[in-house]
């Protein structure tokens, strides 16, 4: 009997990469993204601060003014980046699995208050659109940026691990989906996927550990 192949678009934790070992599968695993901080101004910061991934949070983190944020709420988007908010201080008051559930729970609840909502350079018009639909008061400042790091898969693989859209678009610069079963991280990077392939599995919570349980369950 032939292993079954993964091939994951970013390097895993060591405890994740042996989940999939241990249950007998092949790993290969590739960075398809880059990110790197980026310089940014703490000024105009309003009432509120919207992070919508762990990548704004450890920017802002080394900011020297951080400690001047901290007496602010935080309205953010996923369990870890909650987590890891939570873990620094901030008071996370909001927390939900989606943008697109944040930008609805903002509008409908929190429309008079202001937010500086913390971004990557490629990141969803999800929120910023909600918003500005609503005329709440938010400004955006850029913290981070992305870079696609697109490379040729020689080895065929059966199922292939996404945790991003532009993991997903650096992929599809040198590689073809044919058959392989797609899992991913959640339905923004199902999205991304709809129309190269119907092969797609959405984890249940949108974490790379359950990513793997999926990929297990699956095969098994």
């Amino acid at each position: 009997m032939s292993t079954t192949s993964i091939l994951s678009t970013k390097i895993l934790l060591s405890h994740q990469k042996q989940a999939l070992l241990d249950a007998g599968f092949s790993v290969t695993e590739a960075n398809f993204i880059k990110t790197e901080n980026s310089d940014f101004d703490l000024k105009k910061i309003n009432d509120n601060l919207i992070f919508t991934s762990q990548n704004a949070a450890q920017s802002v983190f080394l900011h020297p003014k951080v400690e001047e944020l901290m007496s602010k709420n935080v309205f953010c988007v996923g369990i870890k980046t909650k987590d890891l908010l939570e873990e620094n201080g901030f008071n996370v008051v909001v927390y939900v699995d989606y943008a697109s559930d944040l930008a609805e729970i903002i509008t409908l609840i929190y429309s008079n208050e202001s937010f500086t909502f913390f971004s990557g350079n490629l990141r969803k018009e999800t929120l910023p659109k909600a918003l500005k639909a609503a005329k709440v008061n938010f400004n955006e400042i850029q913290v981070y940026e992305t870079t696609l790091t697109p490379q040729k898969i020689k080895t065929s693989v059966d199922g292939i691990l996404f945790f991003s859209p532009s993991a997903i678009e650096s992929y599809l610069k040198d590689n073809k989906i044919k058959n392989e079963i797609c899992f991913c991280i959640g339905e923004t990077t199902a999205e991304a996927l709809e129309k190269t392939t119907r092969n797609i599995i959405v984890a249940d919570q949108p974490s790379v550990d359950n990513v793997i349980e999926d990929v297990i369950e699956e095969y098994k």
